[in-house]
């Protein structure tokens, strides 16, 4: 009896002893693939990522497809399906899309201004903050995050991407046909004001029979950006009326068109197109983000930059939104933090001119010493960067649209031949009207 249980005793001794030995081999295997997961690039916590396909919509000219095709490449499970529209169609086909509760994409990028529309609608879009948007807060500047902010600043509408200080691109090779010194330095000192746009405009025009500008909008625009006030106060209240500054863009402009001065292209049409490559005009005061359209439509060495008169203004910039509609917000957002992050908006300069809205890159060496050859090797980076440092912030308001459009119509009237002050008082109507439907 006793040895029976001795040989018992031995063989439970040896069961257990293979047991623990195999859970010892069990727990090694999980540690190892644990340290496999850890170097994941892509974030993977130890179980395989389910594939997602995100659809992804953007306007404009922005090299995205690339950093799409990097992101892709790092992340073999996502999918990121990119439809580029036109900006009015974008916005105009989200908007819709949001109302009717479907066929919204995953990932839309909004214009800054455009973003005033849909303020009313936070539950339309997820609240970015959810998803860890407030650890990055400090990659950007104070006042482009707070436009993607709501009011009291608990949710995130979007991350910015770019923004857009202006400046004066100019057509060398119309300067020198005018008889007039073309290098950056030379212009710039030459147009330091907005009398002295107009006094070179003369010349030029006397000179060559070439227009200054390709039409009205862009006049507009610079001048109105450069205000310390647009269309409404912060409580929303229509002040057009209260001062000049917009009045006075609006009469510069019309000035201009007057003296024949400026023609009558209407912008992204193909005159628009031809005309940058063909030198129909001598200037065209835009945004850095114009570096690419300019670069699609002419050929190097011909255009170059400076500053535009009397300061700067800041037209454009984007923020990468995440409609609620997505089903997968968490690899949305994941995505929309590495495009928005400081490497990518680096890169996104680089190779596109679309200016950062993340400050840390403009201490960035290459950054700063970037020279781009198709504008006569002038270093972009450092005129674009002057022009950001000269940009005010101004209060928008969800009508800045309805406002600026009757005020551009207004304008483009006037070039047609429109009474100036008439079209003014219509337009001041107009806007009014379309305020008190909204």
């Amino acid at each position: 009896m006793s040895k029976l249980l001795k040989v018992f005793l031995v063989g439970l001794l040896s069961v257990l002893l293979m047991t623990a030995c195999g859970g010892d081999d069990d727990t090694s295997s999980d540690d190892t693939s644990n340290d496999d997961t850890t170097e994941d690039t892509s974030g993977d916590t130890g179980d395989e990522k389910e594939d997602v396909t995100l659809s992804f919509w953007e306007f404009g000219n922005t090299g995205y497809d690339v950093l799409i095709e990097e992101y892709m490449e790092a992340n073999p499970h996502v999918t990121i399906e990119l439809q580029n529209m036109d900006q009015n169609d974008l916005h105009d086909n989200l908007f819709t899309s949001l109302s009717a509760g479907s066929g919204a994409p995953d990932v839309a990028m909004v214009e800054v201004n455009q973003l005033e529309r849909y303020r009313d609608a936070e539950d339309r879009f997820h609240n970015l903050k959810d998803y860890g948007a407030a650890d990055v807060e400090g990659n950007f500047l104070d006042w482009v995050w707070q436009t993607g902010e709501n009011a009291d600043g608990s949710f995130m509408f979007g991350l910015p991407t770019d923004i857009g200080p202006t400046v004066m691109y100019y057509r060398t090779d119309v300067f020198e046909e005018a008889g007039l010194e073309s290098s950056p330095e030379a212009v710039g000192e030459m147009i330091q004001t907005w009398e002295d746009f107009e006094s070179v405009a003369q010349e030029i025009y006397e000179k060559t029979g070439k227009q200054m500008t390709d039409g009205a909008e862009l006049v507009f625009n610079a001048r109105r950006d450069q205000a310390p006030e647009h269309f409404f106060n912060t409580e929303d209240e229509l002040i057009v009326e209260e001062h000049d500054y917009i009045r006075n863009a609006y009469d510069y402009t019309v000035s201009l068109i007057e003296q024949d001065l400026i023609g009558d292209i209407q912008l992204w049409t193909p005159e628009w197109f031809a005309g940058m490559g063909e030198g129909t005009y001598a200037t065209l005061l835009g945004p850095a983000w114009m570096q690419g359209v300019i670069k699609d439509n002419a050929e190097p060495g011909v255009w170059s930059i400076t500053t535009l008169p009397e300061g700067a203004g800041n037209w454009g910039g984007s923020y990468l939104t995440v409609p609620a509609e997505s089903e997968h917000p968490e690899e949305a957002y994941a995505f929309v933090e590495w495009m928005t992050a400081p490497e990518q908006q680096l890169k996104s300069f680089l190779d596109y001119g679309l200016f950062p809205s993340a400050p840390s890159v403009y201490e960035d060496p290459e950054f700063l010493d970037y020279s781009d050859e198709f504008f006569g090797g002038i270093k972009t980076a450092q005129v674009f960067s002057e022009a950001a440092e000269a940009v005010v912030p101004v209060y928008k308001g969800k009508g800045y649209y309805t406002v600026n459009d009757v005020l551009q119509e207004a304008v483009s009237n006037v070039n047609a031949g429109a009474d100036p002050d008439e079209e003014w008082n219509a337009a001041i109507e107009q806007a009014k009207s379309a305020l008190a439907r909204q």
